[in-house]
């Protein structure tokens, strides 16, 4: 799905509502409120559903392109005001190193759960023993080769601007594999299905909430136990030199966005903070367009007139 199609202008969603109108109310400013996406499907969701109950409380939106972690810039300085998914996963240290500014706040969990860890399919439990131990890694190395890594095993990352500290994990647990990054979210899945379909080797990064879970049959690798000291701290874990010999942290979506926003646009930020979703309406929803091809806004435009009551509390005075 293009770029164009997915960011469809907010009237088409109107039209497809049969909305007349945003909702009369007393906006406390008509200058834009800048929303960040970022590319991931699922991101594509939040913010864009955001925009559009934004949109029937009176407020004017913009949707601007945005690195996941960089953002936090703009964030900062308030050229960038609101960005609806900060996976306590990847993101936890970028938000805690900007919320500590004082210019950046947490507007409080959007209601899903993270789950970003290195997966592989069921089928390569046959063709290495021990999984999904991690110890078990290192003895199928060349089983999850490929002829651009041989004889290291390859680990397919998510796009290098998703963070995720894989290029140290496999430094701290000496671990004889390569990174590889997909180039972007679409690349990553597009692999599996490929991988998939041939049953063939693939180790890979997979995330919560997606429809993968649904489609694929696979499990997570377990790592040691994620602790906060494992990042900060090389005296912690199995590895007393290194950080990151663990698993990565699970755990809430935040949304997050400028100090500022609380005090020029007060309604927009109650309901920012109000709104929330759960995993499984995210996983249904990130399938209808990746797998059957809908598109996006009548995917929003769907939700929304299933859940008016649960939207129009977000924007209530």
């Amino acid at each position: 799905m293009t770029t164009k199609a997915l960011l469809s202008s907010a009237a088409a969603l109107a039209l497809a509502l049969g909305l007349a109108g945003p909702a009369a109310a007393q906006v406390e400013s008509d200058d834009p409120i800048r929303l960040t996406l970022h590319d991931w499907t699922g991101q594509l969701v939040t913010t864009n559903l955001m925009a559009r109950v934004l949109e029937e409380a009176g407020y004017t939106v913009e949707l601007v392109q945005a690195d996941y972690i960089a953002q936090f810039a703009g964030l900062k300085t308030g050229d960038l005001h609101v960005a609806m998914e900060m996976w306590e996963t990847t993101g936890r240290q970028a938000m805690d190193e900007a919320t500590a500014t004082g210019q950046v706040v947490n507007f409080g969990p959007t209601g899903m759960e993270a789950v970003e860890e290195w997966w592989y399919p069921s089928y390569m439990k046959e063709k290495c023993l021990g999984l999904p131990d991690w110890k078990a890694l290192n003895d199928c190395a060349e089983a999850f080769a490929t002829a651009e890594t041989a004889p290291k095993g390859r680990y397919l990352g998510a796009p290098v601007t998703w963070g995720g500290f894989d290029e140290e994990r496999v430094e701290a647990l000496g671990l004889n594999y390569e990174v590889i990054h997909a180039g972007t979210d679409a690349a990553l899945f597009a692999e599996l299905e490929s991988a998939y379909q041939r049953q063939a080797p693939i180790l890979m990064w997979v995330y919560a909430p997606h429809w993968s879970q649904t489609k694929y049959e696979g499990e997570w690798i377990e790592f040691p136990p994620y602790e906060a000291a494992c990042y900060e701290d090389p005296a912690w874990g199995i590895n007393p030199n290194k950080t990151h010999d663990c698993a990565k942290p699970r755990g809430p979506i935040w949304k997050v966005g400028w100090a500022g926003v609380a005090n020029k646009w007060p309604g927009a930020a109650k309901a920012i903070g109000a709104f929330t979703i759960s995993n499984a309406e995210m996983d249904r929803m990130i399938a209808r367009i990746d797998l059957d091809g809908e598109q996006l806004d009548a995917v929003i435009a769907d939700w929304m007139a299933q859940n008016e009551a649960v939207w129009q509390g977000w924007i209530a005075k």
